[in-house]
């Protein structure tokens, strides 16, 4: 229990200091959200409890796929508040892509040789 309440402090502190930071410096704060941070930290935990290479491989390779389905959201949320869509609207809007966008590469993916 200690571990996972370690694990969440740390998550939400680098989910702050973002935050915190992108309020004065948007394209730093954006830099920051965009390290892979999360990725990183979960693979060095992951190493942790189970140090078994082809697990990680496994997972490494996983998440480079399911991150690409992520990034059109990056565009559409911008593009939408520019046509002066609202925030919520454009957030939604950007994650029900990124579902759909995931549910496509789940279903397509494993008939390319990609196991998700």
């Amino acid at each position: 229990m200690l571990a996972l309440l370690t694990r969440s402090a740390l998550s939400g502190v680098l989910i702050a200091l973002t935050a915190t930071v992108a309020r004065r410096y948007p394209g730093f704060g954006a830099l920051i959200a965009s390290l892979p941070l999360i990725s990183v930290l979960g693979m060095i935990l992951l190493w942790h409890d189970r140090p078994d290479t082809e697990n990680m491989a496994a997972h490494a390779s996983a998440t480079f796929w399911y991150v690409l389905p992520s990034l059109p959201m990056f565009l559409l949320i911008p593009a939408l508040l520019r046509q002066g869509v609202g925030f919520w609207l454009s957030l939604g809007a950007g994650c029900l892509l990124t579902i759909a966008l995931y549910t496509v590469i789940t279903l397509i993916g494993p008939r390319f040789g990609l196991t998700l």
